[in-house]
């Protein structure tokens, strides 16, 4: 009998870059149909009300060009972004290595539980006037009080990510003698970038909004600096306009960088 080719009975994989693409396409198709529809029942409402309050879209992107030309809404954005950065990645380092130490040693866990729920119920107001009391108004500690907030809940996240690493693997990895590198390359580093990922969505959307509170309460630029500013002469149009251009630019985030990257290092549990 002549011998049977496997190649009958392969599987064809699909295109994963042309399944990326349109998945990625149909992401944006959806994000704009759907801010589309919103700006057109914000222009509805505002045409009806008629209340220098409620502006409309077409007002709020006149103010956002204006500010954009003669250059001040990149003087205040690029502000406000540094300081998320630099408060995004000091939590983000802290908050990791303080998560993974209470995931795998359990009288650690134990005796720093309640240090923990203090902290993730410290109000952020709090944090905030006391680190401009410690520190000063500088900037150092604006990122400190940021940072402060947000250590809380990536540790959180990662001591969940701890607690579940796979004891088998762990055995695999030994027997196999695969070594502290490769073991954390290829058996504990897959398995935590799951909540590591999750950790930093969630502390994006949170550090940039405790920026914008510390920047109105102590400094003297960002976007938290231009919204006191024009809450004091109420003047909401601008408030919308930066408020929309900082919301464009950490969407811009999300969608481009940690959406894709939650998914691909998600993507071994399939």
């Amino acid at each position: 009998m002549a011998p049977v080719s496997t190649r009958a009975f392969s599987i064809p994989r699909p295109a994963s870059s042309s399944l990326g693409i349109n998945a990625t396409l149909q992401r944006l198709a959806w994000l704009v149909g759907s801010l589309l529809v919103f700006a057109i029942l914000w222009q509805i409402i505002a045409e009806f009300l008629q209340n220098r309050y409620l502006p409309t879209p077409v007002a709020v992107f006149d103010v956002l060009m204006r500010e954009a030309r003669n250059g001040e809404l990149w003087k205040h954005t690029s502000a406000t972004l540094l300081r998320v950065f630099f408060a995004f990645v000091i939590s983000m380092f802290i908050g990791t290595a303080i998560g993974l130490v209470l995931g795998r040693y359990k009288t650690a866990d134990r005796f720093f539980d309640a240090w923990l729920i203090l902290f993730l119920n410290l109000p952020a107001l709090v944090t905030i006037t006391l680190c401009y009391i410690w520190f000063g108004l500088t900037d150092a500690a604006a990122v400190t009080a940021v940072a402060l907030n947000k250590i809380p809940n990536v540790a959180v996240n990662m001591r969940e990510g701890a607690r579940s690493l796979s004891k088998d693997l762990s055995e695999m990895a030994i027997v196999y003698k695969f070594g502290w590198w490769k073991t954390l390359r290829h058996v504990t580093i897959p398995q935590l970038a799951p909540f590591s990922a999750a950790a930093a969505r969630s502390g994006l959307a949170l550090v940039w909004k405790i920026v914008l509170v510390v920047e109105a309460f102590g400094r003297s630029n960002g976007v938290g600096y231009k919204l006191t500013i024009a809450f004091q002469e109420f003047d909401v149009t601008t408030i919308l306009a930066y408020a929309l251009a900082f919301i464009l630019i950490v969407q811009f985030i999300e969608f481009t960088i940690l959406q894709p990257l939650q998914a691909r290092v998600s993507a071994w549990r399939r």
